[in-house]
């Protein structure tokens, strides 16, 4: 199963949550019949459920986003603006918090179902943990939030209310529609026929607790949209074989996936609300290696792209004969991650169960990261006012991102990284640890700067004794709970690429047992703080609260954040309206606005 990616996550980069709307006008479709767009990303969707534990990253975000329509979204300030011609929600209680979602009368599935209260049921109780095995979720979401809310929610046609058991900050961006729940159901039991029958037997089933009928659901739910190959045939709303896996509610509609290859996206007769795309299809085409990708713009193979930059990519787009490209920070930033639990060299259990041994080798390790001659070498040339990233929670140029770093326990790893190797020598040598220390370190096979990275860690560690051991691979594996319940790897490199303002969120990568903690951490500090801060209205307290999450992060050696990305997007003279984001799903967030030149003059 190929799901190599950034992973994308609701971390928090210290801003607050701004609401926007506007008077809706009546839908005008504005699709150029034959006109199609090609666009390049670095990796392919291989599942349609983002929100599963092993479908949470970007590649499949991205057609997910195009092909479905929510309550909000971000635009590229970014300021998150409601989307009143999907539906609408609003909180009917303080105390407790109780919040009303509604879905417009002209919504309606690509194969013709109203979107109901049903979809949003589904999508509440994977997303709020509602059904458990013993400690093991029934829908292995990839943040499941069982501690928000407890009730079940009251359903009535289009309508879903629920109560939060807690005044939670974030509830605003804390829910929506997710995969279909007629879809789902067909898919579980193929005896169903009738979409209606379906949503109602799946209301009843979670109303009753009939876990055994909902278990063949979440099974669904959990693995049945993993996809790499369908033809326009397969996914023909009308009577395709893998249909329901692509329903879709929004502009588009997914039509064919080749693996490994390009997801082809088209225009969807029966979409009535919200902005009109200008294109009939949208093709991403997978294009791992950024260079080839400016190349494919400079052909006209690919009209716009965007990759990790380098100092010779940036070159090459500045070199395009025919095309425009913009730079900027993205709401991402570059870590390496250690595994606890794996038997491997920052684990406890490798030392006879000696705690105080295994963080001086965490500690070790992490102080030989070559932080600024990774930052010099690779990021600078293309961003020249690049900086270390101190904190884990918040981005440099934060309201509270100074106060944070000072208090945080990140000068630990201050200095250069000569003085650092020299310090990781001294407390491998304090702890009685002795070396060579082999280190299994994983980073996506065939990404660039990665690689670069690689190579430079693997040369720096050695100086201190550690053996650092290529153990890259390019589909992500580790990631998936199914295939890997431990992380096989000891150090892992790879960016929490932010979709959102919130202020919290963090918990699932590292709250104890959550199933984006993919390093095994636990840390009852941590989880505590984390949940306090779910809590807090007043800023201050919130920043005290994310001071402590952090001290124990960086007590603890458990990740070392590197630098924030520097964003590159670029495309050609003949396309018009692309305006990239800081936010996934970065330059895909207005896919709407996107036009041929001429029609846009």
């Amino acid at each position: 199963m190929k799901t190599k990616r950034i992973l994308a996550s609701v971390a928090a980069v210290g801003a607050s949550v701004l609401v926007l709307s506007g008077c809706a006008l009546p839908y005008q479709s504005e699709v150029i019949e034959g006109t199609s767009i090609t666009v390049g990303w670095n990796d392919i969707a291989s599942e349609f459920n983002p929100a599963s534990a092993s479908g949470n990253n970007v590649a499949n975000s991205i057609p997910a986003y195009i092909a479905n329509s929510g309550f909000n979204y971000y635009n590229a300030t970014p300021e998150l603006l409601l989307q009143e011609t999907f539906g609408t929600y609003e909180k009917t209680s303080d105390d407790p918090l109780t919040v009303k979602y509604t879905i417009n009368d002209a919504v309606k599935w690509s194969d013709g179902v109203d979107v109901d209260g049903a979809d949003m049921l589904l999508s509440w109780v994977a997303g709020f943990g509602y059904f458990k095995s013993g400690e093991e979720y029934t829908f292995i979401h990839a943040a499941p939030r069982d501690d928000l809310a407890s009730t079940l929610p009251t359903v009535n046609g289009r309508s879903l209310e629920f109560v939060y058991d807690k005044k939670y900050v974030d509830w605003e961006i804390n829910f929506g529609v997710g995969v279909s729940a007629h879809g789902t159901v067909m898919l579980a039991h193929p005896e169903i026929t009738d979409p209606a029958e379906a949503k109602s037997k799946f209301i009843e089933a979670v109303t009753a607790g009939d876990t055994e009928w909902i278990q063949a659901v979440a099974d669904v739910w959990n693995t049945g949209y993993q996809v790499t190959d369908a033809s326009a045939a397969d996914t023909d709303p009308t009577d395709g074989a893998m249909s329901k896996v692509f329903l879709s509610n929004g502009p588009y509609r997914v039509e064919e996936v080749v693996a490994d290859s390009y997801v082809t996206l088209v225009a969807n007769p029966l979409y009535t609300w919200g902005p009109s795309p200008k294109y009939e299809r949208i093709t991403i085409r997978e294009i791992a290696d950024p260079t080839a990708a400016v190349q494919a713009v400079d052909n006209g193979d690919v009209q716009v792209a965007s990759g990790q930059p380098t100092a010779d990519l940036l070159a090459l787009v500045e070199g395009l004969q025919n095309g425009s490209f913009t730079g900027g920070d993205e709401a991402a930033y570059e870590h390496v991650d250690l595994t606890f639990n794996n038997g491997g060299p920052f684990d406890s259990a490798s030392y006879g169960g000696d705690e105080a041994k295994a963080l001086a080798a965490r500690q070790a390790f992490l102080l030989t990261i070559p932080r600024d001659q990774i930052l010099d070498t690779i990021i600078k040339p293309l961003n020249p006012n690049a900086e270390l990233r101190n904190s884990l929670l918040t981005i440099p140029g934060s309201p509270n991102y100074g106060a944070i770093v000072a208090a945080n326990g990140s000068d630990f790893y201050s200095g250069t990284d000569a003085e650092r190797v020299e310090k990781a020598k001294g407390v491998l040598s304090d702890a009685g640890i002795s070396t060579p220390i082999d280190v299994k370190f994983w980073y996506p096979e065939g990404n660039v700067r990665r690689g670069q990275e690689f190579e430079l860690i693997q040369a720096n560690s050695l100086q201190a004794g550690f053996n650092v051991i290529d153990s890259s691979e390019p589909d992500w594996e580790f990631t998936d709970p199914s295939l890997y319940p431990i992380n096989p790897h000891d150090a892992v490199i790879f960016a929490w690429s932010s979709t959102s303002l919130a202020i919290t969120g963090n918990d699932q990568q590292y709250g104890t047992g959550k199933p984006s903690n993919f390093q095994a951490y636990a840390n009852s500090t941590v989880d505590e703080n984390l949940s306090a801060l779910e809590t807090e209205l007043d800023p201050a307290a919130q920043v005290e609260l994310q001071t402590a999450v952090e001290a124990a992060l960086w007590g603890d050696a458990a990740s070392l954040p590197i630098f924030q990305f520097p964003g590159l997007t670029w495309w050609d003279n003949g396309t018009s309206g692309v305006v990239p984001n800081p936010l996934s799903p970065n330059y895909f967030w207005n896919f709407w606005e996107w036009s041929p030149t001429a029609a846009a003059q």
